[in-house]
This record gives structure tokens, sequence and C-alpha cells, in this order.
């Protein structure tokens, strides 16, 4: 395994892009999700309320203002998970911030023989971001790549991701419908 750093150390990137950042999430769940209160009263059938002053949504706006754009595709199952289901259910506060939140089936990433093994950030089309996650779904850290055809790849699973996604809310609306 390559060394990894903490994810703290890269958090820079995400006010220092100037153009894009972009994220494939292929997990089920997150660790980091499912310790939070969110989370917990959302498994109880609270609806997430968006968070407009968020640190995360506040930096949205202001990239948004400069022109630059936040995106990402998250893969699901189906049935989605509870994990899943919780991205889908507080996607609408990123968005309303300016992030472009889209799904995909894991059927449908399958068919366009993507990568799913790792989840990343691309910034810029220049800088990868693998991250490593643990069977616990823990980001035990991640490793920053520049070289030109590993940052190639990754700009190809994110053209025919996004191409082949649909905005979040369409498919939140079915699954809310039949929970």
């Amino acid at each position: 395994m390559p060394p990894l750093i903490p994810f703290e150390e890269i958090t820079h990137l995400f006010a220092d892009f100037q153009h894009t950042a972009w994220r494939l999430e292929t997990r089920r769940g997150y660790a980091s999700d499912q310790a939070g209160p969110r989370y917990q009263a959302f498994m109880r059938g609270v609806t997430p309320a968006p968070e407009p002053g968020h640190p995360w949504n506040v930096n949205v706006r202001a990239k948004a203002r400069v022109g630059a754009r936040f995106s990402r595709v998250r893969i699901i199952d189906e049935p989605p998970t509870n994990g899943q289901r919780f991205l889908m259910a507080t996607a609408a506060g990123n968005v309303a911030a300016g992030e472009d939140i889209r799904v995909l089936s894991r059927a449908t990433a399958g068919q366009l023989d993507l990568d799913l093994t790792y989840d990343f950030w691309l910034f810029d089309s220049r800088i990868l971001v693998r991250m490593h996650i643990d069977d616990t779904d823990t980001t035990i850290g991640v490793e920053v790549v520049e070289d030109p055809a590993q940052v190639l790849d990754a700009c190809r699973v994110r053209d025919a991701a996004q191409a082949a996604a649909v905005p979040t809310a369409d498919v939140w609306a079915a699954v809310r419908s039949r929970v």
C-alpha cells in the first residue's frame, strides 16, 4: 500500500482548486455519517434539515460565486442501503449551496465497467486524491496522485459516471415514495 496521509492534510484543496472538484462515492455507507446525530435521527424517521451555515456549504457557495464547481456521483444499490438513503436525504442542502450531486446505480456502473474499488476526489482534472477506507467504512487516509496516466483514468471514470448519473432529487423522490 502506498504511504497514506491524513485526510486533514488535503482539505486546503477544497478552497484552492480553480475550476472543478469532483467526487466519486462508491461505498454503501460511511462511518463518519453513521456516528453523527443527524444519521441517528434519520434512522428514527427524522428528515435531515438543510445546514446552509455548515462550513462545507459556505465554501461551495463561495467557490460558485467565482465560477468554480463542486460535483459528485454516488453509486447506489437497489434498494439503497440506509447509508445511501441518508446521503440522498441530506443532498438537498448541498445542492441548494450549488453542488451538483447525482446518483448512479451500481448495476449501471458495472455496465460502464467503472472501477469502483475506491472513492476519490479529482481537483481541476490534475490532482487525484484516492481515499482509503477500511472494512468498517472509516477513512484511514488518502494518497495524493499527480501521475498523468492515473489522473487521466480518473477523468475517464468521472466523464462516464457523470454522463450516466441522474440528479439525486429524482431518485430520492422515488425511494421516499416506496418507504
